[in-house]
């Protein structure tokens, strides 16, 4: 199982947001590159980025930030955040970004999603992003009244890489992984499944990974990491356990 550690972008600092609440940002650090280069250092091989402010303005706003870690990261990288256009996706490919994430695209267009994981084959990731079961866009800011499940299954003939599965109500606090939800959508569709939302802790990594077989490929974890309530290493060998 994939241990993606987050960098989550706002106005060019690395910051964990509550419940996806812009307002209820933690500022972390304001260097995104050097972040990315220890995340490198403890082992990580792959890393998940989102612009936050991309997320809400629906185009790149943290540019800057991501082409620095970039360069500064030598594995893979997995970008989400306002990825709504070909020429965007194209762009963020051409730059070095191993995969792609579209979650209000998959939502409003899901042709064009699909054009493109036809177009790059492994390269786009659906984000399914769910408060009480919705499905939830624009940077969580609106919540649809279309359930985790059917939003999913629209995209099991479509060829993407994985479904990226954020439970809101946990995201950034500690509460611990939905285990059961996320082990749920795995089992109810034929796409490899990353979790997303509240890790808290090296026993959620464990739990995940039990699950590997279920259709578990990772988990995203971020301010377990920060507040050093979780060991970058110890997660990712705990992943990789037989």
């Amino acid at each position: 199982m994939i241990v993606f550690p987050a960098i989550d972008l706002k106005g060019g600092q690395v910051v964990r947001l509550s419940e996806g609440d812009m307002a209820r940002a933690t500022v972390y650090g304001d260097n995104p590159a050097a972040q990315a280069q220890l995340f490198a250092e403890a082992g990580a091989q792959y890393l998940h980025v989102v612009d936050l402010d991309g997320s809400f303005a629906g185009r790149a706003e943290n540019a800057q930030a991501v082409e620095g870690i970039l360069k500064a990261f030598p594995g893979h990288v997995q970008l989400g955040g306002g990825i709504r256009t070909r020429a965007a996706v194209e762009g963020w490919f051409a730059l070095g970004v191993s995969r792609v994430v579209m979650g209000t695209a998959a939502l409003k267009d899901p042709e064009f999603v699909k054009d493109m994981a036809r177009e790059f084959p492994g390269g786009i990731v659906v984000a399914v992003d769910a408060r009480d079961g919705f499905v939830a866009t624009e940077g969580w800011a609106d919540v649809s009244d279309v359930e985790v499940v059917d939003l999913a299954r629209r995209f099991e003939d479509a060829g993407v890489a994985a479904l990226l599965f954020t439970d809101i109500g946990r995201d950034g606090l500690l509460k611990g992984a939905n285990i059961d939800a996320t082990v749920d959508l795995a089992r109810r569709v034929d796409i490899p499944v990353i979790a997303s939302g509240g890790v808290k802790g090296l026993d959620d990594i464990r739990m995940l990974a039990l699950h590997a077989e279920d259709g578990i490929e990772g988990v995203i974890t971020g301010r377990a990491l920060f507040e050093g309530k979780l060991d970058l290493a110890a997660a990712i060998a705990m992943a990789n356990r037989d």
